[in-house]
């Protein structure tokens, strides 16, 4: 019996956020399909310590994910590729509206949102018709917790974005996961009784993803 192709083999995916948490995870997990990964990150040591964990064809590309110029040139350098997966997020802080600086508010928009669209927004030119796109939100969007002003936030406005990038960029796939409470240095600011109470609440709702095509 002949057997069957591996869909991902010798696909070139990026993988902006890919040297740590569920962004390495996903990288580990295409490359053990046959899949050329590229990762992408902020911080040069982390992006070595992956490395090690990668095949020997992994590459490691450094860029600040908030930075327009930064995100342009990293698609001009890769040329044409397969897919793309968006991770890049900075440590979430929860605090009550009332104690909420708005500037503080507007960076974690920076790199978890503004960082995801300006992605999209260069990598039309380069991707494959028959590729795909997968971006992260977050379960806050839908069942938002006592302190989650922005993380609530920015998980239902990446479920708008994802779903107009479907309409625009099709037939290019578009995707967005929404991840629940995940074992990452994402919570790392937060005190291990918190994250723990998080974890037991959030049990049933590991992972919950909205497809769009």
């Amino acid at each position: 019996m002949e057997q069957k192709k591996e869909i991902l083999k010798d696909k070139k995916i990026i993988i902006i956020g890919g040297s740590a948490g569920i962004g390495l995870a996903t990288a580990k997990a295409v490359a053990a399909k046959g899949a050329i990964v590229i990762i992408v990150s902020s911080n040069q040591q982390r992006i070595s310590n992956a490395l090690q964990s990668l095949p020997k064809n992994a590459k490691g590309i450094v860029i600040n994910a908030s930075d327009e110029r930064q995100i342009k040139n990293l698609f001009e350098q890769v040329g044409s590729f397969d897919h793309l997966v968006y991770t890049a997020g900075e440590n979430l802080r929860l605090n009550n509206i009332a104690d909420t600086e708005i500037a503080s508010a507007q960076q974690f928009f920076n790199v978890r949102y503004w960082g995801a669209f300006t992605a999209v927004k260069y990598v039309a030119p380069h991707i494959s018709k028959s590729g795909s796109i997968v971006l992260t939100g977050g379960i806050a969007g839908a069942r938002p917790n006592k302190g989650w002003s922005v993380a609530a936030s920015i998980a239902s406005a990446m479920e708008g974005f994802t779903r107009a990038m479907a309409m625009e960029l099709a037939p290019v796939r578009v995707n967005v996961v929404s991840p629940g409470i995940v074992r990452t240095d994402l919570w790392s600011s937060m005190p291990e009784t918190d994250r723990e109470n998080l974890r037991e609440r959030y049990f049933f709702t590991s992972i919950v993803s909205v497809s769009v095509y």
